[in-house]
């Protein structure tokens, strides 16, 4: 049975558990998927305790997506130096993928970019995540840097994209 759009609950609140069980989404299912290693967890992991120690309600968010209890998607923006966002740890589990969930996550980040008056937003990947960097680019990213990579355990090039906001923010 396919999993229906209406069917997930999306929520902005942290609670315990999250933050172990979005560290351990990624980590499996990026080594499921990209064959990354151990490093990409403690990335990610690191990541998040920056996200929680810094959080700022009304400049940081998160889009946790859950179906049937369990949390299969993620979108996490953190404000950054000079009116920035980043963007991060987004991920949908694959019995979520092509439903329009990753869209909908796209347009409540915008939503959330403009609505708290953002400069602009990036964010970093890998060259293998194609579908997302789909994603981004209707969203008006664009590519500005590309760099080789060994840092995910295995050899890749990470890649970065930003956009601008338009108007005097």
């Amino acid at each position: 049975m396919a999993v229906d759009l209406r069917s997930i609950r999306i929520r902005n609140t942290l609670v315990p558990g999250d933050i172990g069980y979005v560290t351990y989404l990624h980590g499996a299912l990026y080594a499921a998927e990209y064959h990354y290693g151990i490093s990409f967890e403690t990335y990610v992991a690191t990541g998040l305790r920056e996200f929680y120690e810094n959080f700022e309600p009304e400049r940081d968010r998160v889009w946790l997506c859950e179906y049937e209890g369990k949390i299969v998607g993620t979108l996490f923006l953190m404000h950054r130096a000079e009116n920035a966002a980043q963007l991060r740890y987004f991920l949908l589990e694959p019995k979520v993928r092509g439903i329009g969930l990753g869209k909908n996550l796209m347009d409540l980040y915008m939503e959330f970019l403009r609505a708290c008056r953002y400069r602009s937003s990036y964010l970093w990947t890998t060259d293998e995540l194609t579908t997302a960097a789909v994603l981004y680019r209707r969203h008006g990213f664009v590519l500005t840097e590309e760099k080789p990579s060994t840092a995910f355990g295995k050899p890749l090039s990470e890649q970065r994209y930003e956009l601008v906001l338009a108007g005097d923010r």
